[in-house]
């Protein structure tokens, strides 16, 4: 029995080793995976770092509206706090604190151009919008980057003259979404290459 029961123990191992990776086999064919947290290894055995470089401060103040498209101004100027706030690299602050950046923009134009038609009536339209935006560092209030992006969304027109002005808003809506978001990914690209910390940091040119 002892002998037996010996045989068996030194089974354990390699079927437990089996076992497990049956398991792991079928986890992964089923979909699952394993996924390892941190930077890990780096090729010469150095430890791999994360940037120290806090993010950038950045208040976004109030955008100037220069389109004929009325009260338009504050929505826009929420929908490039939350579009930065979420993928532009930037700490968004409020205007009352301690910032690193200010941007400041325009809207600069909100059309609706017609895309197609027939004889009597308007079958598919486009919004357009356009906004300018400013960055500049808050202690030297030197400009560091500037863009004018365009948004644009598209809708089909009814008979239904409320309908339509219903259509036409959440077209604008969805057009102004669309600009604040390639403002902040321009932002962050801006960011990444250290183009913005480029420009604060370099001296102004001398005046003769």
């Amino acid at each position: 029995m002892r002998g037996s029961r010996a045989r068996h123990a030194g089974l354990r191992t390699p079927l437990s080793a089996i076992g497990c990776l049956t398991v792991m086999t079928l986890l992964t064919a089923c979909g699952y995976q394993f996924r390892v947290e941190g930077a890990g290894p780096t090729i010469g055995g150095a430890s791999a770092t994360a940037s120290k470089e806090p993010p950038p401060r950045l208040i976004i103040r109030t955008l100037i509206n220069s389109s004929f498209e009325p009260n338009v101004e504050t929505r826009y100027t929420n929908y490039l706090r939350e579009e930065f706030s979420a993928g532009s690299g930037a700490q968004v602050v409020s205007d009352s604190e301690a910032a690193d950046l200010v941007l400041t923009g325009q809207i600069l134009s909100v059309i609706v151009p017609t895309l197609s038609f027939s004889s009597t009536a308007t079958l598919e339209s486009r919004t357009e919008v356009v906004v300018l935006a400013r960055v500049e560092d808050a202690r030297s209030k030197k400009v560091v980057w500037s863009q004018v992006v365009k948004g644009a969304s598209e809708f089909f027109v009814t008979q239904d003259l409320q309908f339509n002005r219903s259509l036409q808003n959440r077209a604008i809506e969805q057009a102004s979404r669309f600009a604040a978001a390639d403002l902040a990914a321009r932002f962050l690209l801006q960011l990444e290459t250290g183009a913005l910390m480029k420009q604060a940091s370099a001296p102004a040119p001398v005046s003769h």
